[in-house]
């Protein structure tokens, strides 16, 4: 995941535009709000990135915390954040020191296809011990092996057109596929799951989980799954 890490630490060009940036933000905050299980919920977000939209979240729950392993993205999330107090941002190592048992919810979007298997296999032990007995973990946008980059430009292109950046679009992808993203994504390629071995995954690391009807974000092909601690 490391050379990932650096390549969302650096000057990337993922986003087409600044409206694609913050409409993405925007659209994965208000699908995390929909999981929010009360006002004074605990809510982590696990890998969250720039989290533009954060403001968002935390004012629909207790407290927000930002777990980013990129140190300098992390850095901007202290700055962003700063007045806000029911945002603290922590790296993925702080986790393991939190108290067991402590957070409503854990949403991890965008990340798994990131990781090795084993890392994911080892980030849902972490994440398990953090949730309260009856609290939820919402791994989001699971990548399907059948899928292809077809199937996520033709997504891009949708949301595009329903937000106004069409044009910012089409020039984005061409100086994508001329990018570091696209030599990453063919060299170190993306992880992808079937169904059914996400569920067993989860079910290994100690959650009773079901795959939702919609996936968090703008692409309708990639997965959501939900998960509670087994046994209760």
């Amino acid at each position: 995941m490391e050379d990932w890490i650096d390549y969302y630490d650096s000057t990337h060009t993922i986003y087409v535009s600044k409206l694609h940036r913050d409409v993405h933000f925007r659209q994965i905050a208000e699908d995390i709000i929909r999981y929010i299980p009360a006002p004074d919920a605990v809510v982590l977000d696990y890998s969250c990135g720039e989290a533009l939209s954060a403001g968002l979240v935390a004012a629909a729950c207790g407290r927000l915390i930002l777990a980013e392993p990129a140190p300098g993205v992390r850095g901007r999330l202290i700055a962003r954040f700063a007045p806000n107090l029911k945002i603290r941002v922590r790296s993925l190592e702080e986790l393991r020191h939190m108290e067991p048992g402590s957070v409503d919810l854990v949403v991890m979007n965008s990340v798994a296809q990131y990781m090795t298997p084993d890392d994911l296999d080892r980030a849902l032990l972490v994440l398990r011990r953090l949730l309260k007995p009856h609290g939820r973990l919402v791994l989001g946008d699971i990548l399907q092996p059948n899928v292809g980059m077809v199937t996520d430009v033709a997504a891009l292109l949708r949301m595009a057109r329903q937000h106004g950046f069409l044009k910012d679009a089409l020039v984005g992808l061409v100086r994508t596929a001329l990018s570091d993203y696209r030599q990453l994504r063919n060299t170190i390629g993306l992880q992808r799951y079937e169904e059914a071995e996400v569920l067993d995954k989860l079910t290994a690391a100690g959650f009773v989980a079901v795959r939702a009807e919609r996936n968090i974000g703008h692409n309708p092909s990639r997965m959501t799954f939900v998960a509670q601690p087994a046994g209760n």
